[in-house]
Formats: C-alpha cells, sequence, structure tokens
C-alpha cells in the first residue's frame, strides 16, 4: 500500500467536529517552517497548551500535535509569519469549517480590533491564505492566477469551483448523479461523487455491490444500497462517532505506519491496526512517525543530529532580559503617572488657577501666542500660577506646567479632576502592559524550561547506557526526588483512554470510565485467556485482565498468579460505588470471557454497559478499597495510578488514598501539591502530573490521602 500523503475529504470531515472543540482557545503565536508547514500555538482554558499544524507540502494535512511533538522553533520569523502574529496574537480561535466537500478548511479567529481567517488549502500544491473580515486576502504563501479563479494579495479571495457534496444529498439527485457516469460504480463514486478510491471502494464494499459494475448495469437496489451506506458514514461523521485507526504493513522492526483513518475501513481488514480515542491523536501519531519512517525504511528511528540548545538557552534568556526591563519600565512610568495626578491635587488651585486663565484669555479672544506673552509676564511680577507654567501649545490645546519637579501637560478644556483622572487611567493602562508582559515572560519562561528540559533529556539518553553500566556496576539508584532536573520520557499508549494499570507480575488491568467504554472493553478488548472482573456493587466498571496484548494472538494456557487476580478486584471494588458510599470494602466477582454475553435472558433487559453473566463466578469477599497514585521516573515519566501493591514498586514517590470528604478535582489538587513538594525539579511534576492527569486516576465520589 502506497504511504498516505494528504487528508482526503472524509478525513476533514471527521476532523472539523473535533477541532471546534478547541472553541475559545487565545492565539500565543504563530510559526512558518519551510514556506508549507504553519504552526500557531495557543492556550485553552482546559487542555493547556495547543499546538495546531498545517501542512500545505508534499504532505497536506493539518491536526492538534502533543507539544513534544511540535518541532523547535525555526530562526527569524519570515513577513507571512510575523503578518499573522501582529493580526491573530490574542485572538480568540472561533471555530473551523470545511468549505463544501473539498479539501479546504477554514480557521476563524475574532480580536477586538479585527477578525481573520486563514484558509488551508489541502489540495494540488497546497496553500495558506490569510483573509480580513470582508474576505480579502491579506496574504498568501503562493499567489494563484488562473482563468477560474485568483488568490492574491489585496483581491477577494475566490474558492474553487463548489463541487458535489455527496454528504448532505438525497436519494433522487445521488441516483441522478449515478446515472449521468458513464463508467463503473467504485470509479463514479471516486470522480463524479469526490470520495477518492479508497472510500469509493469502501463504500462499495459496505454497500455489498460490487464495484466494478457498469453503471448502465447497475440498479435501483445497488444506488438504494450505496445511498444507504453513504447515509451511515455521513451520520458517524456529523456525530462525532468515531473510530481512529492508524494502519501498519509490515513485522517487527520493519513495520511502517501507511494509513490513518477515522473509522475503520473494510477495505484495510488485513492491514494490522491500532485504535485511538481520538482522531487528532491518530493524525499526531502518524504524521509525526511519517520522516522516521520513511528515513529508515520502517519502524527504527534515525538518529538526529543534535541540536544547538546553548543558542536557543541564550536566546530565551536574551529574550527574558529584555522583557524582564520593559517590566521595570512599565513600572516606572506606571508610578510615574500616578505621582503627577497626586501633584496636580495637591496643588488644586494653583492648577485650576493656570487652567482657569487660560479659558478666560480663549473666551475673550485672545491668541495663543497672547496667552504665551502673558504667562511670561506673570513670571516677571512673581505671579506663582504664572511661575508654573513650561509651556503652551495652541495645536494640541494644552498647557505644560512644571510642579515638584515633574513636567504635567493639562488639557485646558477640562478641569483639574478630568486631568487627574487622565493620569490615573494612562498609570492603569500602563500596568496593564505590564501584565501583558509579565505573561509575555511567563511563556518564555516555560519556553527556556523546555529547551532545558529537551537538552537534559538528549543528554540523559546520550548518557543512558554509560548510566545502566554504572548502575549496574555499582548497585545505586538515582535520587530521583532530590535531582534538579529530570528529563521527560512518554509515550503514548492505547489503553490509557481507559482506566488502567499493571500488576506486580506484569499484567495489563484496563476498566471503563462510562458506559460507552464498557461495551468497547468487551467487543473489542475482552479475548480468550482474559479475565473479568466486575464489583458486585451496581455502578461498577467493566474490568479486563488482559493475559496477552491486543497486538498478539489469544492465548488461554496463561497461568495468571493469584495475587494479581486480588488486585484486579480491588481495582473493580475501589472504583466503583463503593467508593462513592464511602465504604471501605466491597465483594468482587471474576468469570471467563465465554460467560459474558449481551444477550438477556427472556423477560430482561440490559442497559448500555450492562452485561449478562452466566455460569459460576469466582468471589472476592471484602475486599479492602484503596488506590496509590505515584510518579514514575523510569523507564518512561509518568502518572501511575491503581492498586497500591501494584503501583507501589513502579513509582517514585506516591501518596495513598482512601473514601473521604474532598471531591475528585478538590482531591486531585491536594494529590498534586503533595507530590510536587516532594521534588527538587518542581517544573517537572507540572509536566507530568497536573491535577487534570491526576484526577483520571481518583474513584468517583469523595476521597483523602491516607494519613492526612
Amino acid at each position: 500500500m502506497d504511504r498516505k500523503r494528504e487528508l482526503t475529504s472524509v478525513d476533514l470531515a471527521a476532523l472539523v467536529g473535533e477541532l471546534g472543540a478547541y472553541g475559545g482557545a487565545k492565539l500565543d503565536k504563530a510559526y512558518l517552517y519551510d514556506d508549507d508547514l504553519l504552526r500557531l500555538k495557543m492556550r485553552d482554558f482546559d487542555r493547556g497548551r495547543v499546538e495546531l499544524l498545517i501542512e500545505v507540502g508534499d504532505r497536506k494535512q493539518a491536526h492538534v500535535a502533543a507539544p513534544e511533538h511540535v518541532p523547535d522553533a525555526p530562526g527569524r520569523p519570515p513577513n507571512f509569519a510575523m503578518m499573522l502574529r501582529n493580526r491573530l496574537q490574542g485572538a480568540d480561535f472561533a471555530g473551523v469549517e470545511q468549505f463544501e466537500f473539498d479539501r479546504i478548511l477554514q480557521f476563524h479567529f475574532e480580536r477586538e480590533d479585527v477578525d481573520t481567517t486563514i484558509v488551508a488549502e489541502l489540495f494540488g500544491d497546497g496553500n495558506v491564505a490569510v483573509l480580513d473580515e470582508h474576505g480579502e486576502v491579506v496574504d498568501c504563501l503562493d499567489t494563484v492566477r488562473l482563468k477560474s479563479r485568483t488568490v492574491a494579495s489585496g483581491a477577494p479571495y475566490e474558492f474553487p469551483s463548489s463541487r458535489f457534496n455527496p454528504l448532505t444529498v438525497e436519494y433522487e439527485a445521488f441516483a441522478a448523479r449515478m446515472r449521468d457516469s458513464d463508467t463503473d460504480l467504485v470509479r463514479t463514486l471516486a470522480t463524479q461523487l469526490n470520495f477518492g478510491g479508497l472510500y469509493g471502494e469502501e463504500l462499495c464494499t459496505r454497500a455489498g455491490v460490487e464495484k466494478t459494475k457498469d453503471i448502465e448495469e447497475a440498479d435501483e437496489d445497488d444506488f438504494r444500497a450505496l445511498h444507504d451506506a453513504l447515509g451511515r458514514l455521513a451520520e458517524r461523521l456529523r456525530s462525532g462517532d468515531l473510530d481512529p485507526r492508524v494502519y501498519y504493513e509490515g513485522e517487527g522492526d520493519d513495520r511502517t505506519r501507511v494509513d490513518v483513518t477515522p473509522l475503520p475501513l473494510e477495505e484495510h481488514a488485513d492491514y494490522e491496526s491500532e485504535p485511538f480515542e481520538t482522531f487528532n491523536e491518530a493524525l499526531d501519531d502518524y504524521f509525526y512517525n511519517f520522516e522516521a519512517e520513511s528515513d529508515s525504511g520502517g519502524g527504527g528511528t534515525p538518529a538526529p543530529q543534535r541540536p544547538d540548545f546553548e543558542a536557543e538557552i541564550e536566546k530565551k534568556q536574551r529574550i527574558i532580559d529584555q522583557q524582564e526591563g520593559a517590566i521595570e519600565n512599565f513600572e516606572e512610568q506606571a508610578e510615574e503617572e500616578r505621582e503627577k495626578a497626586e501633584s496636580l491635587y495637591a496643588h488644586y488651585d494653583l492648577v485650576d488657577e493656570v487652567i482657569s486663565t487660560v479659558r478666560a484669555a480663549r473666551e475673550e479672544g485672545h491668541s495663543w501666542d497672547d496667552i504665551e506673552a502673558r504667562f511670561e509676564e506673570g513670571k516677571d511680577r512673581g505671579i506663582a500660577a504664572a511661575e508654573t507654567v513650561a509651556g503652551v501649545d495652541g495645536r494640541e490645546g494644552t498647557v505644560t506646567v512644571e510642579i515638584d519637579g515633574r513636567r504635567i501637560d493639562l488639557d485646558v478644556s477640562e478641569g483639574v479632576e478630568v486631568n487627574a483622572d487622565r493620569l490615573y487611567t494612562e498609570a492603569k493602562r500602563v500596568e496593564e502592559k505590564k501584565e501583558g508582559a509579565l505573561a509575555a515572560i511567563e511563556n518564555t519562561r516555560e519556553e527556556l524550561a523546555e529547551v532545558k528540559a529537551r537538552r537534559e533529556e538528549w543528554e540523559a539518553e546520550d548518557d543512558d547506557e554509560d548510566e545502566a553500566e554504572e548502575a549496574a556496576e555499582e548497585d545505586e539508584e538515582i535520587d530521583w526526588l532530590s535531582r534538579p532536573s529530570i528529563p521527560v520520557r512518554q509515550s503514548e499508549q492505547w489503553y490509557e483512554r481507559f482506566r488502567w494499570f499493571h500488576t506486580q507480575d506484569d499484567f495489563l488491568v484496563i476498566g471503563g470510565r462510562n458506559a460507552d467504554q464498557n461495551e468497547d472493553l468487551v467487543k473489542k478488548y475482552l479475548d480468550k485467556g482474559d479475565l473479568f472482573f466486575h464489583a458486585q456493587a451496581h455502578g461498577g466498571p467493566v474490568t479486563v485482565l488482559k493475559a496477552t496484548d491486543p497486538s498478539e494472538p489469544a492465548r488461554g494456557d496463561i497461568e495468571i498468579p493469584d495475587r494479581s487476580k486480588r488486585e484486579a478486584a480491588q481495582f473493580a471494588v475501589s472504583y466503583a460505588s463503593v467508593w462513592k458510599e464511602s465504604k471501605f470494602v466491597g465483594d468482587a466477582y471474576m468469570v471467563d470471557p465465554d460467560q459474558v454475553s449481551k444477550t438477556p435472558e427472556s423477560g430482561e433487559y440490559l442497559e448500555k454497559g450492562g452485561f449478562a453473566i452466566r455460569g459460576d463466578r469466582t468471589y472476592f469477599r471484602d475486599v479492602e478499597v484503596g488506590v496509590a497514585v505515584g510518579i514514575a521516573c523510569e523507564p518512561e515519566t509518568r502518572v501511575l495510578g491503581g492498586p497500591p501493591s501494584a503501583v507501589m514498586p513502579r513509582v517514585e514517590t506516591y501518596v495513598e488514598l482512601e473514601p473521604g470528604r474532598y471531591a475528585q478535582n478538590d482531591a486531585a489538587k491536594r494529590v498534586y501539591r503533595e507530590l510536587k513538594g516532594r521534588f527538587a525539579d518542581d517544573s517537572f511534576v507540572r509536566k507530568v502530573a497536573s491535577p487534570d492527569r491526576i484526577q483520571e486516576f481518583l474513584p468517583p465520589g469523595g476521597s483523602r490521602m491516607v494519613d492526612e
């Protein structure tokens, strides 16, 4: 199979729904790499840092990437990137839409002073155009001048001719479009209905029609079947009912990613696949590994050259120094404006006399030159009000006074109070600029910390082999808690969308977070040799102890130790309603996969996520609830949670929890603060163990730390 390089119209229809969830995120900065990769760095209130990548070169795609998958910032930004920063910095992401059924995405941004749309053309040669609120092109990567359309700075943006949208077509129009063709069914779907070859074949397969059947031989039943299959596909795309997959070709070290789709494809049934929770995550995995697998000829990753971390660190530090200087200037300027306002009030009568004198003279018809001359005469006569006047500006209608060693411009059309209030307002405005600068410096410090962490990780990886040898020779463990900088090493696993842990014997245990996941676990992941656990209490997760990985053949001859079974039972009880009801013990049972059925007994009804259990059960009585949450530093850095006996050997430090009075999110914050305080490198804890990540491992209901 040829490797996928461009997203299809179906892919974009699926992607739009997921990207819309980031609405309201604020844009921090825009980057442009090699004139074909646009990176938009945003911050979302709930999700934190959001990295949107739009690629229009040899690869044409868009997705939200994990921060660790984002390329390092390029050197001096080109004019196109600077233009985007000027228009978009601080703007709100207002949504994204697909143009008709074409491979065009429109990203909308709103700011108080200007609205902007970024149009990504993910077809042909690819292009990115930036439009103002009137739809006029501000700038574009490539100027296009064709008979059919023009894309050029200063001109209205012209979309390609509207294409047929099969996702919204009624049957009559669909059938008419099909009958107008002069080729076979699959080619008509691919070209006339804009599905492309893969999805044209997929629709034929799902509809159960012969792909190569000539249109003239096709009948009403064929068209109805295809339209029904199309309708089912369209409904899943509209509702966001996705089940993303990354497909592989080859085996072992030669395994290569060849396709990524929002739904499992019957046309790819013979290929190995990996499921992902979101299409964005699947796209990120696929395109992040694309170059590495291309260069290595398979799944191996070539050794990259060491980035110039020192130059990056020096640059970030220089920016921080400049920002700190700006903040200091803002503070001094704001204080100066406030002191000017206070001086006006301290010499209220004197200032009021100056303003009144100018107003009276203007009303009598005196020119500004006359007024300035009268003040000079007043100085000679020793008049205090005249002695404070340092200058007169008739064009601006202002008088400059010098009071308490400060020069202050007065608008003589307003009184003392309004002039003072203007100065206070200016002080407030400067302080707001200082707040913006503080936010900017915090961003830069985070970027500096990221560079240092990457340098540390790079150096740590270089030294891994030596450290391993030294550790073996000296039999010493690294004191991660006191280490000033800890490299972050993480890889995403397929099971992380569920509740999960590994037993002491290294068996994977996964549990559902909701009814949908309970369904998925039994239908997709409960295999021969596995064990099914459930709390005797109502409202518990489906819990599966995996005998083998889903990528391995199922086996029924694997002996699972009793202690792993007990840990799975404790997991099932702890994340059930037992904990929520503040009980400290509960019962659980265990059965084999063939005892679990979705078919209810006669006269009974099964709710979504519920299952019928037939045959004898093995019970675990009076199982104590218990959960530990900790941070592992090796071989990977991540939060781990589950039964204490399983978690404690795998983490550097942990806290145990029991049912208590703190709501789930409050308990997560308390655990976060406790763990953060134990590490010298608190930035490391912030990266790998945010309260949100910790909360994923906490049972529903109230909790407290043991001995708290």
